[in-house]
C-alpha cells in the first residue's frame, strides 16, 4: 500500500498570515550536491536519525491505496523496510494551500503532489513548512532550517510575491535570501522544486500606470528563480505565461490565490516533469476540481471580509509607495523616457544576480521572451 504523510508544519516567526499571489534537469533524488564557493549550511548536520522540525504541527495523516496495476514490493523487501520519499514544502500562501479549502483545513497543490509521488514500492513523508505572509527572508530563517533537519528528498522552495507588494522590495536581498535556503536544501541532498509566477497586477486586472511596477518586480523575481534553478538543477515549472492570466478558472475568488483548479494545474505539471526525470512513480493528480468555481458571489463576499482586511494593510504598505511609482510611469510616458525605467531595472537585476556571487553565470532556463528582458523601477 502506497503511504502518504501529510503534515502541516507552521513555523513560528515573523511573517504575519496575509494574502499574497501565487500562483529543468535534476539528479537522483537524495543524492548529496557539490558545487564551488558554495555558502556554509545554517545550521549543522548530524549523522545520526534527525530531530523533529520545529513548529506548530497540525496533524493531518492520509493513507491512499495504490494505482490499480501498480506491482506490489518485491518478495522479502516489503513496503515497510524501504525508506520512504521525503518531501518538503517551504514557502507562502501559494503553497499553504490557500484557495483549495478541505474538510478540517487546506490542502494545496504541494500535498496533490505529494499523493503521486511514491508507489506500491515505497511511501512518501510529506510536510508543509510553508506559512501564509512569509518573505523571502522568512523562509530562509523560520523554514530552511526546520525543512533541513527533516532532510527532504525533494524540496519546493516558491515565494517572492508578498515582497513584491511591500515597499520594502529589494530585488538584490530577495535574491541573496534564495540562494541561501537552497544552498542548504541541496547541500543536504535535496531535489529543488521551483516555479516562476504570473504578474498579479495583470490577474488582478491593474491599470496599466499601477500594474507595470508590479510587473515589473515579478518579472526580477522570476530571473532570479530562473537563474537558480539552473545553478542548483532544479525541477522548473514555468507558470507565468498569458495562460494563467487568461484562464479565471485557475483563480480563487479573490484572484491572488489559485482555485482548486489552479493548484491541481500545477502539481500535475510537477508530476510530470518528476516523472519524466524518474522521480514520481505514482498517478498523476487529477485535474478536474472537485467543487464548484468560485462564483461572483464569492468574490463579493471576500471582497467584503477578508479583502477588506488586506486593503487596509496594503494602504499603509505598498499604496502610497505603488501610486508614487506610478505617477513616474505617466512622466516617463509622457516624455517618451519610459525606457529609462527598464534600464535601471536592468541594472538593479544584474547587480542583484552578481550577489549571488556564481561561479559562471548560468544560462537561463526556456521561457517565455518577455522574462529576458527584465526591468523595475529605479
Amino acid at each position: 500500500m502506497t503511504g502518504v504523510e501529510v503534515r502541516t508544519e507552521g513555523v513560528a516567526g515573523p511573517a504575519v498570515p496575509d494574502v499574497d499571489a501565487v500562483g529543468e534537469g535534476v539528479g537522483q533524488a537524495g543524492a548529496a550536491r557539490s558545487r564551488p564557493g558554495a555558502p556554509a549550511p545554517l545550521v549543522p548536520r548530524a549523522s545520526s536519525a534527525p530531530p523533529a522540525p520545529q513548529g506548530r504541527p497540525v496533524p493531518l495523516v492520509q493513507t491512499t491505496p495504490p494505482p490499480a496495476g501498480t506491482p506490489s514490493a518485491p518478495p522479502g523487501r516489503p513496503v515497510a523496510d524501504r525508506p520512504p520519499i521525503r518531501f518538503a514544502a517551504l514557502g507562502d500562501s501559494f503553497t499553504e494551500g490557500l484557495g483549495d479549502p478541505v474538510p478540517g483545513g487546506r490542502r494545496g497543490w504541494a500535498a496533490l503532489l505529494a499523493e503521486g509521488i511514491g508507489d506500491g514500492r515505497r511511501s512518501v513523508e510529506f510536510r508543509n513548512f510553508a506559512v501564509s505572509g512569509s518573505l523571502a527572508g522568512d523562509v530562509r530563517d523560520e523554514q530552511a532550517p526546520a525543512a533541513a533537519a527533516f532532510r527532504p528528498d525533494l524540496a519546493s522552495v516558491v515565494v517572492g510575491v508578498n515582497d513584491i507588494l511591500r515597499r520594502s522590495f529589494d530585488i538584490g536581498f530577495l535574491a541573496r535570501r534564495l540562494d541561501e535556503v537552497c544552498a542548504l536544501l541541496t547541500e543536504g541532498g535535496a531535489v529543488l522544486l521551483t516555479t516562476c509566477l504570473p504578474d498579479p497586477g495583470a490577474v488582478l486586472g491593474l491599470p496599466a500606470p499601477l500594474g507595470r511596477p508590479l510587473a515589473r518586480r515579478q518579472r526580477a523575481v522570476n530571473a532570479v528563480v530562473h537563474a537558480l534553478s539552473a545553478r542548483y538543477d532544479a525541477v522548473h515549472l514555468h507558470a507565468s505565461d498569458g495562460a494563467w492570466v487568461q484562464d479565471r478558472s485557475l483563480w480563487s475568488a479573490d484572484r491572488l490565490h489559485p482555485s482548486e483548479r489552479g493548484h491541481r494545474t500545477v502539481a500535475a505539471g510537477f508530476h510530470a516533469l518528476l516523472a519524466a526525470r524518474g522521480l514520481a512513480h505514482g498517478a498523476p493528480p487529477r485535474r478536474e476540481p472537485e467543487q464548484p468555481p468560485p462564483s461572483r458571489a464569492d468574490s463579493l463576499l471576500w471582497l467584503a471580509t477578508a479583502g477588506t482586511g488586506w486593503l487596509v494593510r496594503r494602504s499603509t504598505d505598498l499604496l502610497p509607495q505603488l501610486l508614487c511609482l506610478a505617477g513616474a510611469e505617466v512622466r516617463h510616458w509622457a516624455r517618451g523616457t519610459t525606457g529609462l525605467l527598464d534600464r535601471r531595472a536592468d541594472l538593479a537585476l544584474q547587480s542583484a544576480l552578481a550577489t549571488v556571487t556564481f561561479t559562471t553565470l548560468p544560462a537561463e532556463p526556456s521561457a517565455p521572451a518577455s522574462v529576458r528582458h527584465v526591468s523595475m523601477e529605479a
